[in-house]
């Protein structure tokens, strides 16, 4: 029956909320799951579908983004020292994870059009995904982790589109916590904090 599948494929979908992305072990401090990671690329995705300069298929954009570590549920998250000594059968995962399920065939091809990376909406969504891991080493930055700092340039690298180079920038001249600090006078913040 389809809809036990369909429930069989949302329980495991469901995993990543509870797989942790391995690179803050790297860095020394921080945890996230694999789920929070996607709920930040998906905000920043939107942000940048309005930002940039030329038409954007914003429901495309959005999709990429919500499925692209999807295969994690099989596979975990590997990051780039893992990659580099240990193979992941990301195609076989995709493959068993959609096998007989209705929406797999689409989802099959989301996940190439993310692999691929040579449409606007994926280029946005992959530049989506390195802004949240920025945002992520800026806060550890501001938090005096110098491992954060120095992986900051890696990321920056890997973005493709000026608007996300530019949003970069704009991430790296804030301080994470300045939106509610200056929210507050000097005298109001002692009060409410302390």
């Amino acid at each position: 029956m389809a809809t036990q599948r369909t429930a069989k494929f949302l329980f495991e979908a469901m995993m990543l909320k509870r797989t942790l992305r391995t690179g803050y072990a790297f860095l020394g401090k921080g945890k996230e799951s694999v789920a929070a990671h996607t709920y930040g690329t998906l905000i920043i995705a939107y942000v940048l579908s309005r930002i940039i300069d030329e038409p954007v298929n914003v429901e495309r954009l959005l999709l990429l983004c919500l499925l692209h570590d999807l295969p994690e549920a099989r596979t975990g998250d590997a990051n780039a020292v893992h990659k580099k000594y240990v193979q992941i059968l990301e195609d076989k995962a995709i493959c068993d994870m959609l096998e007989g399920l209705d929406q797999g065939e689409e989802i099959a091809k989301i996940l190439k059009e993310w692999k691929e990376a040579d449409t606007i909406e994926s280029k946005l969504a992959r530049d989506a995904d390195q802004l949240d891991m920025l945002i992520s080493l800026k806060e550890k930055m501001d938090l005096g982790s110098e491992d954060a700092k120095k992986w900051i340039p890696h990321v920056k690298r890997r973005l493709k589109t000026s608007c996300a180079r530019k949003m970069a920038e704009a991430i790296l001249d804030e301080h994470w916590a300045s939106w509610w600090m200056e929210t507050f006078s000097e005298e109001d913040r002692y009060e409410e904090i302390g």
